[in-house]
């Protein structure tokens, strides 16, 4: 199968030559303004046709692109579900919140999912839970019926978090590419310590703790809720003991500086990916690097647009794949 992607890899070394370093996100801080930082991203061949794109729709137009040279490249997509899911969740708890409510913001469904959004919409609209996918069903009646009872849309959340969380591991499990289970036990470990630190934050109870958590292998899930039931600091000693024993001091900083401190680390695990010569690791480092640079233009535009200073900005931004 690896030699199937060889050509792939080819084309995938000449797009990265286009991938934003240091250098480029210097040059972007160093814009006066918000619509200079919008200029100097189209100078450098962001976005579409549109003459004054919003934000938004520019970086829409980026992720667009990196799917577009996938479909091209890659027969079978499918590969790549395990960094799609999360979107199929955000989707699937936009469609319930819209039924539910009775809202026709339609602007929060966002693309790329496995899922078309319409299809999860109607799913929710008709309740015709069986036409999902089968481990969606159960989380999403479980999800509506919540929040339709109960009007709690943070019972809702935790619901479909878990089960997209549930998803991940699962595609990562079932994976023959080490970077992608690899990825998919990173995301699961720090999306529950994130979890675990908000619920220490905010004194939820042991069995609210314990359902938001998903399963992984590099962390005991029933020592991290005990953990975080008693606080940030049991959080932070029982970490010490694990793979993210690195974590401790960032996470007494702030939540944004672990959310940066969890993107650098699967950074740095994929870079070497850019002197593989074949197989599937090198396109989805790829993806991954491409979202992280989205991730890191969105943060400056957000930060110049609210007039932030470089350096607090700075502190935002995640390294570079390239």
């Amino acid at each position: 199968m690896s030699e199937s992607y060889t050509y792939a890899v080819a084309r995938i070394r000449a797009n990265e030559l286009a991938l934003f370093n240091d250098q480029a996100i210097e040059q972007l801080l160093a814009a006066k303004s918000y619509e200079e930082c919008i200029r100097l991203l189209q100078d450098k061949g962001w976005g579409g046709m549109e003459a004054n794109p919003t934000a938004e729709s520019l970086l829409a137009e980026e992720r667009e692109k990196t799917w577009a040279l996938m479909r091209e490249l890659v027969p079978d997509l499918s590969v790549f579900d395990v960094f799609l899911y999360t979107n199929d969740y955000h989707n699937l708890k936009a469609a319930i919140k819209l039924v539910c409510t009775g809202s026709e913001d339609f602007g929060l469904f966002i693309s790329h999912g496995t899922i078309d959004h319409r299809e999860l919409l109607h799913a929710v609209q008709e309740r015709d839970w069986g036409s999902l996918p089968d481990p969606m069903r159960g989380p999403a009646e479980e999800a509506y019926t919540a929040l339709a009872q109960t009007r709690d849309g943070q019972l809702c959340d935790i619901i479909l978090d878990r089960a997209a969380l549930d998803a991940v591991y699962a595609a990562g499990k079932a994976s023959r590419d080490e970077l992608v289970r690899r990825y998919a036990e990173l995301t699961v470990a720090a999306a529950d310590i994130k979890t675990a630190v908000r619920c220490a934050r905010t004194g939820k109870p042991m069995d609210f703790i314990r359902r938001a958590l998903a399963e992984c292998d590099s962390l005991s899930v029933s020592r991290l809720a005990k953990a975080a039931a008693e606080g940030l600091d049991s959080i932070c000693d029982l970490l010490s003991t694990t793979d993210y024993a690195d974590a401790v001091e960032v996470l007494r900083q702030s939540p944004s500086a672990f959310e940066r401190w969890c993107d650098n680390l699967i950074i740095r695990y994929i870079r070497p990916q850019q002197f593989q010569s074949f197989g599937i690791g090198p396109l989805a480092a790829y993806i991954l690097g491409r979202e992280n640079e989205i991730k890191s233009v969105r943060i400056i535009l957000s930060g110049k647009l609210n007039q932030l200073s470089d350096q607090s900005i700075r502190e935002r931004v995640r390294e570079m794949y390239v």
